[in-house]
């Protein structure tokens, strides 16, 4: 027997831990073979997984990404030109037929006390107010007030939200405490007209007392 086997005997415990180092070697060394033919044949069969599921599920898989997890595709004004070509669009009313009413009565009220003012309906915040804070403005620009009382300088003064029998359902008390807030703080005032508890008196009383009487022409001097 050689020599070093006879001192490998000898020391049982070296034996053990050569024995050990051989056999994680030849694990690893399995390993990389079986994962090498493993990527040998994903590349020779690449093929067939695009024609059964497409390139890009391919690539998902590939790179272990979910499609829905995916960064998604920016829509560029050509994309939204060709989403748009294909459907179909109907005109909608601007207001329910209740809000129409409310509308066309204060329309004549307010040109009645000052033919300078206006009334729009469902304005956006994002039009009529503006904030340095990213965050707030976002929280009101896509929120709109159902009727906004302009003055001869284009400016908002006053917002009336028009109350109706299902106004206050889900979250409603909650978006209008939002814009009754934002309005304070812009100082715009803030009113509501209730469906069935408002008067047509009581809507020009109010309108009356918000509206500014109209500035008289000053006289020339008589020369």
């Amino acid at each position: 027997m050689p020599p070093e086997i006879v001192a490998l005997t000898e020391k049982p415990h070296l034996l053990i831990a050569i024995l050990l180092v051989g056999a994680f070697a030849g694990m690893t060394i399995e390993r990389f073979l079986s994962e090498m033919r493993q990527q040998t044949w994903r590349e020779r069969n690449r093929w067939r997984w695009q024609k059964k599921r497409g390139w890009g599920n391919t690539v998902s898989r590939q790179w272990n990404i979910r499609p829905d997890l995916q960064a998604p595709r920016k829509v560029d004004a050509a994309d939204q030109l060709r989403i748009v070509m294909g459907a179909n669009f109907t005109i909608q009313p601007l207001l329910n037929k209740s809000e129409a009413r409310v509308f066309k009565e204060l329309d004549g009220m307010v040109i009645s006390c000052n033919p300078s003012w206006q009334v729009m309906a469902q304005v956006s915040l994002g039009e009529i107010l503006r904030s340095r804070n990213a965050d707030a403005y976002s929280c009101i620009n896509s929120k709109r007030v159902d009727l906004l009382l302009m003055d001869e300088n284009c400016q908002a003064r006053h917002v009336i939200e028009y109350q109706g029998g299902g106004h206050h359902q889900g979250t409603a008390a909650a978006r209008d405490a939002v814009k009754k807030e934002a309005l304070r703080r812009a100082g715009i005032g803030y009113h509501e007209v209730v469906s069935g508890h408002t008067t047509p008196s009581e809507l020009r009383q109010l309108v009356e007392k918000l509206v500014d009487k109209p500035v008289a022409p000053q006289q020339r001097p008589a020369p």
